[in-house]
């Protein structure tokens, strides 16, 4: 192996674009020490072509623009590709060493745009661009000497060091493309022509006529396996698999002149054909024409990275999703046709007519992965199978589909904030790629998402399709009581205490096992898990609880078979998790179990005849518990059973004490407890089964804290 850095700055850019090593690594193949190589290799040339990418700015002055009031100045993503190597290796403990722990602190978070309505006017203390370049070169001879000595097996999976390096690697190339974008927001005194970088295409025509092609509808399977052999973020992995129905899609992506069309119709004056998140947009940017158009007495103006162009008509339009919505919506009326964007999976149908993906192919088979011009190019240079043109490369295409992990989805523990945050149904995927998209950023598997009104080389397909299907998302519940609930219903079980629900139903049915099984009631049912293990064994299960949060979850779990939530470990660290009716086996049985929001002491007629009733943990948070025993009695068969539990903590915050049960001293001066006072509001028409047992259970607040608790479980059988 080499003992000097494999490529240097200034050696990148001899060859232009035949030097870029552009296509991602594949990590199952060859021998450790060429794979070694291989990924030295990559991180350089990555490493270097991103520091190109600094070199078009004017002055140090450039980097302190705010290319957009919505993102940082280019200062903070210089350093950013930088810090986040030391700061990943450090958190999955590969190493133990810091460069400067000011900017690894200062350039490690606030990249995902700021919300256009919810400004960040912070000001910060940046770093000059020499200090930044100082402390790159050392990042840049830790990582070499790490790629150099970590321990390497192959396959190269997600757990191991030089996945960390990839991850590092693969999140500058995100950034390349990112910050050429706010390169090309800033004004033109503030940026210069590169050897490189301004080698934009010079070709240009009158725009070809748009027009629908047929696309046939099919089964269609999105997400890779973990042994997909090239590096993936954690939300490209999973499966999801969808019926297509046959649709009809653009020959070409909407070009400039045919978006000029809308502008010409009073696009961006029209209320109708806007969303209120759009319009909104609009009236916020008061916008007119796409971002990276200009209008003068001579004309239009087309503004690329570095410099500003004639109007190309036949060039993609580089637009929002919101512009691209509104542009559907016009298009729609003036066509007499159901016309919007393609989904996720109507955009892989189309992706079927290119059979071959980075990094597999010699020649990329559209504008894409720097291996034609620095910008986009005519619409119609590209053509795909089945007619159509640039399925992949020139500009992103924007989707109907809001980001969301696929079935099986799970958070990788080094960068646990890459995808969650998203999935709040505000960013919405794009696929395909644009001229600048390299590395995983160009292949197949690619799931990436923004913000709706984010700028970034992305453009438009439309399709004309059926109307768009009802979109689920599985966000995460972040709410901490709510996660503290569904961990201790579906969680794990800390110090060594059974699950507590699990354990309750079990000593249910130990009692119930002759009894006739048809109809159970499960009150203060919170997140579900008891009225599940109920539906086991009954033929149907009312499952209430009197907050309408706590039953969402069961509900969603039950309708999606998916909850995620988020629980927290220390201060703002949580830890992501997922719970799916498959895994837990209630897959075959969930459609038993009617969830509703219900107040235990005011019961509809319709909740009445059943074989067993559950309160869990309830008696003593209602607000009237004898007028809850007086009415449970007559919802109850003969013979049918009462299982209550508790560990009798009143509280005045939710029970008058005159109210209480028990857990007080009688009139004959005697300790009277909640037991007794449950047996005498229940007699005469109850009996109690056996005597009361001890079930703990524990519920965890954080990783470090949490309450171990010792509820009694009383069983009444009704005369």
């Amino acid at each position: 192996m080499s003992d000097t850095i494999v490529d240097t700055p200034d050696k990148i850019l001899k060859s232009a674009s035949q030097t870029l090593i552009t296509k991602t690594t594949l990590l199952n193949e060859g021998t450790p020490d060429a794979k070694r190589e291989e990924i030295l290799h990559y991180f350089h040339q990555s490493f270097s072509l991103y520091e190109s990418l600094f070199e078009c700015l004017a002055s140090d002055e450039a980097y302190y623009q705010k290319a957009s009031p919505l993102r940082h100045p280019l200062i903070f993503y210089y350093g950013h590709t930088a810090v986040f190597f030391v700061n990943k290796l450090n958190v999955a403990k590969f190493i133990n060493q810091r460069i400067d722990p000011v900017l690894e602190s200062s350039l490690a978070i606030g990249v995902d745009e700021m919300s256009w309505d919810d400004l960040n006017d912070k000001d910060y203390e940046w770093p000059t661009p020499a200090t930044v370049k100082a402390y790159r070169d050392k990042t840049r001879a830790l990582v070499d000497q790490f790629i150099r000595t970590c321990d390497l097996t192959l396959p190269i999976q997600w757990n191991d060091p030089m996945w960390i390096v990839m991850m590092g690697i693969e999140h500058e190339r995100i950034h390349l493309e990112t910050s050429s974008v706010l390169l090309r927001e800033l004004p033109l005194n503030h940026v210069k022509s590169h050897p490189l970088w301004s080698n934009i295409c010079n070709e240009t025509s009158a725009a070809p006529t748009n027009e629908l092609l047929p696309v046939a509808g099919a089964a269609v399977t999105i997400g890779k396996s973990q042994d997909d052999p090239m590096f993936g973020w954690d939300v490209e992995y999973g499966k999801q698999v969808t019926q297509v129905a046959d649709f009809n899609a653009s020959k070409y992506l909407v070009s400039n002149a045919e978006f000029h069309e809308f502008i010409l119709a009073g696009g961006y004056k029209n209320r109708k054909y806007w969303t209120q998140e759009g319009w909104d947009w609009v009236q916020y940017k008061k916008a007119e024409m796409p971002v990276f158009w200009s209008q003068s007495e001579n004309g239009y103006a087309y503004r690329t990275m570095l410099q500003e162009i004639d109007m190309p008509w036949d060039w993609p339009a580089d637009l929002t999703y919101l512009e691209s919505k509104a542009f559907c919506e016009w298009k729609s009326e003036t066509t007499g046709k159901l016309i919007r964007l393609p989904t996720e999976p109507e955009w892989y149908r189309l992706r079927d007519n290119v059979d071959t993906d980075q990094p597999f192919w010699n020649n990329a088979p559209g504008n894409i992965n720097l291996e034609f011009d620095m910008s986009s190019c005519p619409v119609n240079r590209h053509e795909c199978k089945g007619g159509f043109f640039d399925i992949i490369g020139n500009v992103w295409q924007w989707t109907e589909t809001p980001i969301d992990g696929l079935e099986g989805y799970k958070v990788h523990p080094a960068y646990d904030d890459f995808s969650t945050p998203t999935f709040d149904g505000k960013h919405n995927i794009f696929k395909g790629g644009c001229w600048i998209s390299t590395g995983n950023y160009a292949i197949k598997d690619a799931r990436y998402a923004f913000r709706r009104h984010f700028y970034q080389h992305s453009g438009m397909r439309y399709v004309e399709a059926e109307p768009l299907p009802e979109i689920k998302m599985n966000i995460y519940e972040l709410d901490d009581a709510v996660s503290q609930y569904i961990e201790f219903h579906y969680g794990d079980e800390y110090f060594n205490v059974p699950n507590f629900p699990v354990a309750c139903i079990a000593e249910c049915m130990k009692v119930a096992a002759e009894t006739t099984k048809e109809r159970a009631l499960d009150l203060g049912c919170a997140t579900g898990r008891s009225s599940f293990e109920l539906a086991k064994h009954f033929d149907h299960v009312d499952a209430l609880d009197f907050s309408a949060r706590l039953i969402q979850a069961p509900s969603k779990l039950q309708s999606t078979g998916i909850q995620r939530y988020a629980i927290q470990d220390e201060g703002d660290i949580v830890t992501y998790k997922e719970i799916t009716l498959e895994e837990l086996g209630y897959q075959e049985i969930k459609d038993k179990v009617n969830f509703m929001q219900g107040d235990a002491c005011n019961l509809p007629e319709k909740f009445t005849d059943y074989d067993l009733v559950f309160a869990g943990n309830l008696i003593d948070r209602l607000y009237d518990p004898t007028k809850f025993l007086q009415l449970i009695k007559t919802r109850i068969r003969s013979g049918g059973f009462l299982v209550l539990t508790s560990p009798y903590t009143w509280l005045e915050d939710f029970t008058e004490r005159e109210k209480w049960l028990g857990g007080f001293k009688a009139e004959t001066g005697e300790n009277f407890t909640t037991l007794e006072g449950i047996k005498d509001a229940l007699a005469p028409d109850f009996q109690q089964v056996g005597t009361a047992i001890d079930v703990p259970f524990v519920i965890r607040e954080t990783r470090r804290k949490h309450q171990h608790t010792v509820a009694e479980l009383s069983v009444w059988k009704k005369q």
